[in-house]
């Protein structure tokens, strides 16, 4: 069924697939720790009366091997694979023809065999977090713009402390967020950011010169996002230090960093960025990977009044150990790895499942699939 699978020279994932209008032949194993939707797998049967569906309650996060109620003779029929972060030899799912991520960073594939050494596709999740994890980057800023932290800290004493002075608050309107990492996530969150007054600036690795070449063509949820790229007043893009340079210098008032990690990514921001960064004081958002921050250079820029504060949903290390600290850093927020939390998670996961089957069938290129070139 596969005919051609290659990543061609723009770094794009390109597949050429016979259309299979009804996945006949096809057996898709689903490996997620909640049971599917009522009526879920009676919808994939109505519109793929050919595709097999099985499912394995099993949590691939937490548990350190696949389950043990897939035989091997199973995986030999398995064509999609719905999973987490643990997979199959090459050798036992030699059948594999698509797999579904349950996550939308794919760092942790990059070295495995399986997607290492075959032409299978492995596509993300990307796109599920956008309206959640921009909720929670424009939350932490404001919730600093408006001195949140210290009137929780107040309530604990149970004491009021009012100020009188009007200036003593910067609303966002004017201020300026520059996006570091322009994919789901960070288009959500011009689009937030942009209904709150501010400017935004927006950065690639890749240039975007042109209106086509500005579009995102991953998952977003409907009339979310920035699918068509609109929305930035100014585009840079680039992958040198003095590029990312001109784009810290561009007087940010917030540095939302949305990056996969990379060997290109990590230790970006160390303390040669946050120096560029004290000009305006930028306050600083990790939600991407820790490591892309150089910690010990963050604690100092926070320390030493470099940036005016940073919130952080990732850390390096993490979990981040008691009495580390960044705990201890001033102007601080710290939550552990939960800005992608949402109820409507795992329906917009099956959402990518089901456009990747709906494209399986008609031989059409995957949503989300990761670039063997870019390794995202």
């Amino acid at each position: 069924m596969r005919n051609i699978l290659y990543d061609n020279p723009s770094g794009t994932p390109t597949t050429n697939m016979s259309p299979n209008k009804d996945l006949k032949g096809h057996k898709l194993l689903l490996i997620v720790p909640w049971d599917p939707p009522a009526g879920y797998i009676d919808g994939l049967h109505k519109s793929f009366p050919g595709l097999e569906v099985v499912h394995s309650n099993w949590d691939t996060w937490k548990e350190s091997s696949l389950p043990s109620d897939v035989a091997d003779e199973d995986w030999k029929t398995v064509t999609i694979l719905l999973t987490g972060p643990k997979f199959p030899t090459k050798e036992a799912a030699s059948n594999l023809q698509l797999v579904q991520l349950q996550s939308a960073g794919a760092n942790y594939v990059l070295d495995n065999p399986l997607f290492k050494d075959t032409d299978i596709a492995f596509c993300t999740a990307n796109g599920v977090h956008g309206p959640q994890i921009a909720e929670w980057i424009i939350c932490t800023f404001l919730a600093f713009q408006h001195n949140i932290p210290r009137f929780l800290d107040n309530i604990k004493e149970h004491k009021w402390e009012r100020s009188w002075d009007d200036s003593d608050t910067q609303d966002a309107v004017h201020q300026r967020v520059g996006i570091l990492g322009y994919g789901s996530i960070g288009r959500q969150v011009a689009r937030v950011a942009k209904a709150l007054g501010m400017d935004v600036y927006a950065y690639t690795n890749r240039p975007r010169p042109t209106p086509e070449s500005r579009r995102d063509d991953s998952f977003v949820v409907p009339g979310l996002g920035d699918p068509e790229g609109l929305l930035p007043s100014k585009w840079f893009s680039g992958t040198k230090p003095e590029e990312i340079h001109d784009f810290l210098s561009a007087d940010l008032d917030l540095l939302v960093l949305a990056l996969p990690l990379t060997p290109q990514t990590r230790g970006m921001i160390a303390a040669p960025q946050f120096k560029i960064l004290e000009g305006k004081k930028t306050y600083v958002t990790n939600i991407g990977r820790g490591p892309v921050i150089n910690t010990d250079d963050l604690i100092t820029a926070l320390n030493e009044g470099w940036i005016r504060g940073a919130a952080l949903d990732v850390t390096d290390p993490e979990p981040l150990p008691k009495g580390h600290p960044l705990w201890d850093a001033k102007n601080i927020i710290i939550t552990p790895h939960v800005s992608g939390n949402s109820t409507s998670y795992n329906q917009r996961l099956l959402s990518i499942l089901d456009i990747n089957l709906h494209r399986l069938s008609e031989g059409k290129e995957f949503m989300n699939r990761v670039s063997r070139k870019r390794g995202y």
